[in-house]
C-alpha cells in the first residue's frame, strides 16, 4: 500500500492522488548556440522531472539534430560544396558565385585553364566554430560540364577550336601519351 515510502497517505489529495507530485506539461525555449553539431547535448539545469519527496528537480538533456543543407557538406567547422562549371568558364576563366549557408552568395575567381576536380578554399566562409568567433572554412570542388547536345553549328565551331589548338593546350594528355608510349 505505502509503495515502499514506509508511511500511508490516509486522505491523498484529487490532483497527485497522493504521490506527492504532479505532471504538467510547459514549453521551454532553448539557447542553441551557432557552431554546434548533429547530436550535440544541451543541459536545462532544474527543467527535468521532479525528484521523490523532498527531493531536487532533475535536469532536462535536449539534443540537437542539425538538417543537412542541400548543397553544403558540413565536417566540423569547414563547409564542402561541388560545383558544376561550363566548359568555356574552366577554359577562359571567370567569376563563379557560391553558395553560404546564410542564403548569401560569394564571388569565386575561377582562374583560366581550371581543371575537374580542383579545389579552391574560401577563408572563414565555413561555420562558425562554437564558443568562439572564429569560422570554418569553405571548400569548393568545381566539376567541368562538357556541352551535349550540340547542333551543327556548334559542332562546326567545335571542329574548329581542336583543329586551332595542339598538344600544349594539353600537357595532361601529351604526359600521359609520352608515358604510355615508353612503357609499350
Amino acid at each position: 500500500n505505502c509503495q515502499g515510502s514506509g508511511r500511508v497517505i490516509e486522505n491523498p489529495c484529487g490532483d497527485c492522488r497522493g504521490r506527492g507530485q504532479t505532471q504538467k506539461q510547459r514549453n521551454l525555449t532553448v539557447s542553441v548556440p551557432s557552431g554546434v553539431e548533429d547530436g550535440t547535448r544541451i543541459r536545462l539545469s532544474g527543467e527535468g522531472n521532479a525528484g521523490g519527496p523532498g527531493a531536487t528537480t532533475g535536469d532536462l538533456y535536449v539534443f540537437v539534430g542539425v538538417r543537412p543543407h542541400a548543397v553544403l557538406q558540413r565536417d566540423g567547422a569547414d563547409l564542402f560544396c561541388n560545383v558544376p562549371i561550363a566548359f568555356h568558364l574552366a577554359a577562359k576563366g571567370g567569376a563563379l558565385n557560391v553558395p553560404l549557408l546564410n542564403g548569401k552568395r560569394v564571388k569565386l575567381n575561377i582562374p583560366s585553364g581550371a581543371q575537374s576536380g580542383q579545389q579552391f578554399r574560401l577563408r572563414g566562409k565555413g561555420m562558425p566554430v562554437l564558443r568562439s568567433r572564429a569560422h570554418g572554412d569553405l571548400y569548393v570542388q568545381i566539376e567541368v560540364e562538357v556541352p551535349s547536345g550540340l547542333n551543327k553549328k556548334q559542332q562546326a565551331l567545335l571542329d574548329a577550336f581542336v583543329e586551332a589548338t595542339d598538344e600544349t593546350n594539353y600537357p595532361d594528355v601529351s604526359e600521359f601519351e609520352a608515358r604510355n608510349t615508353k612503357s609499350q
